[in-house]
């Protein structure tokens, strides 16, 4: 982090490469894959034009990224004000050779994608950063502005609501 705030392009490239991918899958569940791609890489300027001004807190580096990109994503929509269509064509690594486990697999994300997509803003915002992305609730925190009680409390709330999303839909998906 030293280094890149010195300006070592190798050492923000290292940051890059391990931030691009969850980025990423946030502003992707966010929009939509064209927009995510244009978005992820405003993103990476924007720390890159902004990375001096970067001050270590209790809050990881991560979190000012995904900051970041969170406020790049309602520019976007401030901007165009529209809802995007769903895209299935993110790739999973996890799929196999099955073609009957990848039709399975690939028609679940389809359907939990369109389901998280219909979830109110701050909804989406936890279940993508801590279970598609892996981050913790401090990490949470941190990214959207509220306080570590207030996350774990949309996580349950935006989990009841997806789950009953899920149950009240499953044959019109």
């Amino acid at each position: 982090m030293v280094k890149a705030q010195a300006g070592d392009s190798d050492a923000f490239a290292q940051i890059y490469d391990e931030l691009v991918k969850p980025v990423y899958r946030y502003i992707y569940y966010k929009t939509s894959a064209e927009v995510a791609e244009d978005l992820t890489e405003d993103t990476f300027l924007k720390v890159w034009q902004n990375l001096k001004k970067y001050k270590p807190t209790k809050h990881p580096f991560s979190s000012w990224v995904y900051r970041i990109a969170h406020n790049l994503v309602i520019d976007h929509y401030r901007k165009h004000d529209s809802v995007s269509e769903i895209h299935d064509n993110f790739a999973d690594d996890k799929e196999h050779s099955d073609p009957e486990k990848q039709t399975q697999v690939k028609l679940t994300k389809i359907r939990l994608e369109k389901v998280i997509k219909k979830l109110p803003g701050n909804y989406q915002e936890v279940i993508v950063l801590k279970y598609i992305n892996d981050l913790t609730n401090p990490e949470i925190a941190a990214a959207i502005g509220k306080s570590e009680g207030a996350v774990r409390t949309l996580q349950s709330r935006a989990l009841k609501e997806l789950r009953s999303m899920l149950d009240k839909n499953v044959d019109k998906l």
